[in-house]
């Protein structure tokens, strides 16, 4: 018998209800008192007529055990164990002997089950304290509905379906299991002592960087000490793996990126699996996933994506970063026309015009009517940010901000897809340029893919309609959700673990707070 099936045998078996009508009554008060601190509770065991579910025998002894089990595995889901006090809780399950002892621990078993079950389902932070641009709408559910649910469930198969059922959480628990061994076995060894390595060179620099890539598991084991063909190829991996240029050299972009340790990959890991518990819920059978942090767009039906492009995302500046949120794609506007956001119009457009009135003179300047302004009657430098009347429109145009064609989910942050005329910023590595909005690659094969789920000949649609050179709004018959993701580690679909750059610096800012609630990494043997 292993160690943990000794605990929950004894933690099944030290609890025996006391049957006297007396004792009975005194049970209940105490669990009436100690339930009275907490509105959800007292509720739940008012409800049950101060019945307990943990503290007696036949189908409480299971439950307690299912409970005992899931919070000594609560690290293995990157959970703060100690916030559950295990051992504390199995000491009281010990030493309970008179009803009002039954009673009190009732409830602190109900407690703490509580806890874990939010925590485990729908994570341990409160993303918009973290960071405000993570507007993420966390899936909270009742906590009443929890034990109402347990207590008519078979308990070990409640527990398993409280964290994300989604393929990526389970990728990711395993993906950290491995970290964790690879810690315990001391990383990958020595980090790399140069900024840049090239193939054809030689020496004690490139021998480190073949044993961490071997350890890595891009290369296999060789006693080479030169950056041949074969080390040439292994880079070009772990650039394909990390999201940076596949050049096959170790420049310094690439060498910080094996230079980093375990400890913070198995970071990047644990809070991905935190954000993906933000979002525990039905994603919709066909939905968009834009990841900030990989630059990228795609469409997924039924868990595969169906199309992918490059995208440039919002600067790194604190107000231009793109807000991570999700919402749904209604219709999308060939031949846009770019509407100015006001502190664009007032940040940056009314200093040039105030120092020329026919500065950016491809954009046109309206009054509240939506009106043409004539720029030679307005004197700009009587305005200030906050008192200019004016807005700002650039009509549809190849030249246009917005490109020819963009894609819109209303929502408050003036957030959506659209084309752009820079095509070149595609090219780059880091594509953080933008005022916050999504910029696509290829935007028309992304409306061509949109569109194919409502006419046979999608591209001949877009493509008239195009011709017309008129802003015209296509809705989309069937809306498709849209979720803007911020992952640093992810799986690919061919279940390989995927990191990026944390470049807003919210993935930093998330695991300090999870160090702080208790969450803590381990090395595992074996």
């Amino acid at each position: 018998m292993t160690m943990l099936a000794g605990i929950l045998l004894a933690a099944a078996t030290y609890i025996v209800p006391a049957p006297a009508t007396a004792e009975v009554t005194a049970f209940k008060q105490a669990v009436a008192e100690a339930a009275a601190r907490d509105e959800d509770l007292a509720a739940f065991y008012q409800a049950n007529g101060y019945e307990g579910i943990w503290t007696g025998k036949g189908r409480d002894r299971n439950r307690r055990a299912a409970l005992i089990e899931a919070l000594r595995k609560a690290d293995h889901h990157g959970l703060p164990a100690e916030r559950y006090d295990v051992d504390g809780l199995h000491a009281r399950m010990k030493a309970a002997r008179t009803p009002r002892d039954l009673g009190l621990l009732e409830v602190e078993m109900a407690r703490v089950f509580l806890q874990y079950a939010r925590d485990v389902q729908t994570g341990v932070l409160i993303p918009g304290r973290i960071d405000k641009a993570i507007v993420r709408t966390v899936p909270y559910r009742d906590r009443t509905s929890y034990l109402v649910n347990f207590a008519k469930s078979s308990p070990k198969g409640f527990f398993r379906a409280l964290a994300p059922q989604t393929h990526e959480y389970t990728a990711l628990m395993k993906e950290k299991l491995r970290l964790e061994r690879l810690l315990a076995e001391g990383g990958w060894g020595k980090t790399v002592p140069a900024q840049t390595l090239k193939p054809g060179v030689s020496g004690s620099s490139v021998v480190a960087l073949r044993d961490r890539l071997v350890r890595m598991g891009y290369l296999k084991r060789t006693a080479a000490p030169t950056y041949d063909a074969n080390m040439t190829a292994a880079v070009q991996d772990f650039q394909r793996a990390h999201g940076l240029a596949q050049d096959g050299v170790a420049g310094p972009g690439t060498m910080t990126e094996i230079n980093i340790s375990v400890q913070e990959r198995l970071q990047s890991v644990i809070v991905a699996m935190e954000r993906e518990r933000w979002i525990n819920q039905e994603r919709g059978k066909r939905h968009i996933e834009v990841n900030l942090t990989d630059f990228s767009a795609k469409i997924i039906d039924n868990g595969k994506t169906t199309f992918e492009t490059r995208s440039v995302i919002g600067h790194r500046a604190h107000d231009r970063q793109s807000p991570e949120f999700s919402d749904v794609m209604e219709f999308m506007v060939i031949n846009p026309s770019w509407y100015v956001p006001r502190s664009i119009v007032t940040k940056e457009y009314l200093p040039e015009l105030q120092a020329n009135p026919y500065a950016v003179n491809h954009i046109e300047i309206t009054d509240r009517s939506g009106r043409r302004v004539d720029r030679s009657a307005v004197d700009f430098t009587q305005f200030t940010a906050r008192n200019f009347p004016f807005a700002m429109r650039q009509p549809p145009s190849r030249g246009n901000a917005l490109g020819l064609v963009k894609f819109m989910f209303p929502n408050k942050h003036n957030i959506y897809l659209h084309d752009t005329p820079a095509k070149n910023l595609f090219g780059r590595e880091v594509r953080a340029y933008s005022h916050g909005c999504i910029r696509l690659a290829d935007p028309f094969d992304f409306a061509y893919t949109l569109l194919a789920k409502q006419t046979n000949d999608p591209e001949g649609l877009f493509q008239r309609t195009l011709a017309t050179g008129k802003e015209t709004q296509v809705d989309l018959k069937e809306p498709v959700p849209v979720h803007i993701i911020y992952r640093t580690a992810f799986v690919d679909g061919k279940g390989r673990t995927q990191f990026r750059r944390d470049i807003y610096g919210r993935d930093a800012r998330i695991w300090e707070a999870l160090a702080k609630a208790g969450v803590a990494l381990r090395a595992v043997q074996g």
